[in-house]
């Protein structure tokens, strides 16, 4: 059987479904998955927050008798292997589906095709590739993960009317709307974690968590580039730190077991804030902080799929020059901020070579374009 529009159209609804858990499934990826009889979406489900159990065979348990002769759709090659759980290949297998229908094949090596070949085997009609594009930009994070060993980098910017992000010795200074406000805090919500610099940790004295109603839960981790531990112990983060987690990323140097270097602060000094750090729930990671091509594995060690980098031009500027942001979300806003600026890193007419423009879209008065390089 050839796809046909509906096959795209109950995707579509996979990988809408699929979004609900962004952030929430620890490593394993977020899937959609839609059992369909007749036309009818008979059993559906997320891959659950945690990561376990997995979307098809909960989907298929609400489907129940109603799968045998159905179709399956689901965002990611069906697992092969026996993890934790058994594959959800063979659960497909077992309930009788006649077809599955697939947007992604995994590059997870225990799967990548296997999960396919093992449904034809038992006879069942596979199709693999429907929507892709749209389906490889849900599951970004985990792509990333898995094909470059770090995770998928969004860069954030909101830049005013004369091109800037902020006012020096002003701390936060509002440059976007309420409704642009609420689309970043539900981007927070789906990323695993979010990254500024110790300039706007100090300046801003920022909370970086999800503020929406409802949505608090999905705050991501806090990770603030802090080579010196001068994060102050009363700031917001450090504040939350045992609500929501927070990681210091310090030089190497500053180690207990490294050289102090012969620079201020001195070792008693640093000593004495680690302390205090660690006592209040703050992760101290001692990592180069000013180069993100060895901070970004280490982080997808710990599971983190998605990198919101959020603030500060410096922080931005590092990113972008070592090539490391695979989406650009840039807001314009007619706010004008005026002497005593701090000038934007990026415009709109400097978007670095590799990105396509992929959407324009208003909130309020604010103008946010998007941009991707290919996964």
């Amino acid at each position: 059987m050839s796809v046909t529009p509906h096959d795209e159209s109950f995707m579509a609804a996979a990988i809408r479904l699929s979004r609900r858990h962004l952030g929430r499934t620890a490593t394993n990826p977020s899937v959609g998955c839609l059992i369909v009889k007749d036309g009818v979406v008979v059993g559906q489900a997320i891959t659950a927050v945690g990561g376990r159990p997995h979307a098809e065979t909960q989907a298929l348990a609400e489907a129940g008798e109603l799968s045998r002769g159905a179709t399956a759709y689901v965002t990611l090659e069906p697992c092969s292997h026996h993890g934790k759980t058994p594959p959800c290949s063979e659960a497909l297998i077992a309930s009788g589906v006649a077809r599955v229908v697939i947007s992604v094949t995994d590059p997870d090596p225990r799967v990548s095709g296997r999960g396919i070949a093992m449904l034809r085997e038992a006879g069942i009609e596979v199709d693999a590739g429907v929507l892709e594009a749209k389906g490889r930009r849900s599951l970004a994070g985990y792509l990333t993960r898995q094909t470059k060993n770090r995770p998928y980098v969004t860069l954030k910017l909101a830049v005013s009317a004369d091109g800037m992000i902020g006012r020096e010795g002003e701390g936060q200074v509002a440059i976007t709307g309420p409704e642009a406000r609420a689309e970043v805090q539900a981007l927070r919500a789906e990323t695993d974690a979010i990254l500024v610099g110790i300039g706007t940790a100090i300046s801003d004295d920022p909370l970086l968590t999800v503020r929406t109603p409802g949505l608090e839960a999905q705050s991501p981790i806090r990770i603030v580039l802090d080579p010196l531990l001068a994060l102050p112990l009363t700031s917001k983060l450090v504040a939350t730190a045992r609500e929501v987690p927070v990681i210091v990323v310090a030089s190497e140097e500053i180690s207990p077991s490294g050289s102090e270097g012969g620079a201020p602060p001195t070792r008693s000094d640093l000593e004495s804030r680690r302390t205090a750090l660690e006592a209040a729930g703050v992760e101290i990671v001692y990592c180069n902080p000013y180069h993100p091509e060895i901070l970004l594995p280490a982080l997808a060690t710990r599971g983190i799929s998605s990198l919101l980098v959020e603030g500060g031009a410096k922080t931005a500027r590092l990113f972008l020059e070592t090539g490391l942001v695979d989406r650009i979300q840039l807001y314009q806003a007619p706010v004008v901020i005026g002497e005593g600026g701090i000038e934007s890193p990026l415009e709109i007419t400097d978007i670095p070579s590799g990105f396509a423009h992929t959407g324009t879209q208003m909130f309020g008065e604010d103008r946010l374009d998007e941009y991707e390089r290919g996964l």
